[in-house]
């Protein structure tokens, strides 16, 4: 079997495999191929990948040769009209988002993996890509902010006074939270953190944080550890509970985020009227709608003195390791589809696979999703 990985285009600076994963793929009996120039932006020259045992080709040969195509974001669509029915594709194809992508998927018979979806579980862990590139988020969120604070993060004293540390509020204590609270609390800050995820109190908590709770929350054991929906009495509790402590806060870093849906608005216009000025809001939401309703992807807004920064593209800026991350996360789903000989094998019986699975056989394989694409 021939595996081909391509060039990311735009400003993504990852590469979806760097030459150490690709000598182990052809290890596995596999032959790769790479498109010229892939790995330039992620510190991984054409000579690395060729010595790791792989082919440097054009894209189109790429698309057109291999029978299992990697990438980060979907393909676009002059890529699509390259791709025959038969081939398989793995990537981040965010379904929810991207209905029409789908809908050319089944049309043109391509079996599709969707990395975003891999199932929540002990066995997933390995090959959780949302978990590894929002560790890279989470940690440059708070440098980021830190570069644009007006002040100290950490206390100290000098003969010119004592500096007080800077307050930050995390929003969302999932992976990209957790690491925000960890190198907040790294460089001296004073941190709180919300979640609607009760369970998640002990960990924000052995970080050295504080918990900010707001009762009421619906909790879904079936929603694989993420957030849910909440009901309108909820969300006017939280948004009083959240501005309380927005106000006295000098960094926000917002993380929130629920699969398939706009992500919540934990910050309103008034409480970012109400802050104190030279604050930084670090929005990671940013791309599906943001937590601060202020927020433009990709844009810096400057709100009543408060800087709010949109950004969801942090692991670009952290282009080797986080290839890394993200390409140990695609080598251990491989391996589960791919068999010793090197040839494709799908057990669909395997519940990664199948709930990675986004298109096979003409058919969208997720219920979910077949529902979105429909409605």
């Amino acid at each position: 079997m021939t595996i081909g990985i391509l060039k990311e285009t735009g400003n993504e600076a990852r590469v979806a495999l760097l030459p150490e994963i690709v000598k182990i793929l052809t290890g596995m009996k596999t032959v790769v191929l790479i498109e010229h120039g892939a790995g330039v932006k992620a510190y991984a020259s054409d000579k690395d990948y060729e010595e790791a045992g792989s082919r440097m080709v054009s894209r189109e040969e790429v698309i057109k040769q291999a029978d299992l195509l990697v990438k980060i974001h979907p393909p676009e669509k002059k890529d699509l009209d390259l791709m025959t029915g038969g081939k398989v594709l793995v990537a981040v194809l965010n379904p929810f988002f991207n209905t029409g992508l789908v809908k050319e998927l089944v049309e043109r018979n391509i079996t599709s993996f969707s990395m975003d979806m891999v199932p929540r579980t002990t066995r997933g862990q390995a090959m959780d890509i949302l978990s590894s590139q929002a560790t890279v988020s989470g940690y440059k969120a708070v440098l980021d902010a830190a570069m644009h604070l007006p002040h100290f993060m950490m206390m100290f004293m000098s003969a010119a006074g004592t500096i007080r540390p800077a307050k930050v509020l995390v929003l969302g204590a999932g992976v990209a939270g957790l690491q925000a609270i960890s190198m907040a609390r790294k460089l001296g800050a004073v941190v709180e953190a919300f979640d609607v995820r009760t369970v998640a109190k002990q960990e924000v908590e052995s970080l050295g944080a504080k918990f900010v709770e707001v009762e009421g929350a619906r909790d879904d054991a079936a929603a694989g550890g993420y957030a849910v929906v909440q009901d309108e009495d909820f969300k006017k509790k939280q948004a009083q509970v959240i501005q309380e402590h927005a106000v006295k806060a000098n960094i926000i870093i917002c993380t929130a985020q629920i699969p398939g849906r706009q992500s919540p608005i934990l910050v309103h216009r008034e409480t970012v009227e109400a802050m104190l000025p030279g604050s930084v809001i670090i929005d990671l939401a940013a791309s599906t709608g943001g937590n601060c309703e202020l927020s433009k992807d990709n844009e810096v807004v400057i709100h009543h003195g408060v800087k709010i920064i949109g950004r969801s593209d942090y692991p670009s800026e952290m282009s080797h390791d986080a290839s890394r991350m993200f390409g140990r996360n695609i080598l251990n789903f491989l391996q589960l589809i791919v068999n010793k000989e090197g040839n494709l094998n799908l057990n669909f019986e395997d519940e990664l696979v199948k709930g990675t699975c986004l298109t096979h056989n003409k058919q969208i394989v997720q219920e979910n999703v077949k529902n979105a694409v429909n409605s």
